[in-house]
């Protein structure tokens, strides 16, 4: 019988790359780990590869954390603060312009915004990273009549960091009446789920 070649040997680049592939199944592993919430605040471990997927969190009132804090300015160059949405439930949409899931879930958000305005309920956007020109016109082209801050800074986003992944955008979180995290939506806010969401801390006693 005629004899087989020999089976090429594997370089030192096939050899590295294979046990690199084998080194990183852990980490993706890691990567979709339980919502970091169910920690609460102050463990941020892996809250960067969470994706935006749409996933739910609602937190009972009696397991809520503290009221979250925060400062900024509007594009309209008004300060808002915590204390100015005291009292009402808070809608906050961390969004920005080129985002595409921002884009498509932009009219239900402001149908909403229009939906609970009467009941008292706040919305405020949080722009991530545009000018007042790019944000304006993003809001002209939807429709958008709720008031966003500027964040390009990060400081909201930095005061809300135990519960807004910094790559998740968008992310929209309810506020209760107290200014504590009642729910959160990482990636596109489904309209029913959100009007459910805030429906839920309307219907708390003040």
């Amino acid at each position: 019988m005629p004899s087989r070649p020999p089976l090429p040997t594997p370089s030192r680049r096939q050899v590295l790359a294979g046990l690199a592939g084998v080194m990183s199944l852990p980490l993706l592993a890691a990567c979709s780990s339980d919502d970091p919430l169910a920690a609460q605040a102050g463990n941020a471990d892996g809250k960067n590869y969470i994706a935006g997927d749409g996933s739910v969190l609602e937190i009972a009132p009696t397991e809520r954390g503290e009221p979250v804090q925060f400062s900024s300015t509007l594009f309209s160059g008004e300060p808002v603060s915590t204390e100015d949405l005291a009292g009402d439930p808070v809608v906050l949409n961390f969004w920005y312009a080129a985002c595409a899931p921002c884009r498509v879930e932009a009219p239900d958000l402001q149908a909403l915004h229009e939906q609970f305005e009467p009941a008292g309920v706040q919305f405020l956007g949080v722009n991530v990273r545009d000018t007042i020109a790019t944000a304006e016109a993003f809001e002209r082209t939807f429709g958008i009549t709720y008031p966003s801050v500027e964040d390009r800074g990060g400081q909201v986003l930095l005061a809300m960091t135990d519960y807004v992944p910094p790559q998740a955008v968008p992310t929209t979180i309810v506020l209760d009446r107290q200014g504590r995290v009642s729910a959160r939506i990482l990636g596109i806010a489904e309209p029913s789920t959100l009007d459910s969401l805030i429906t839920t801390v309307l219907d708390e006693q003040a």
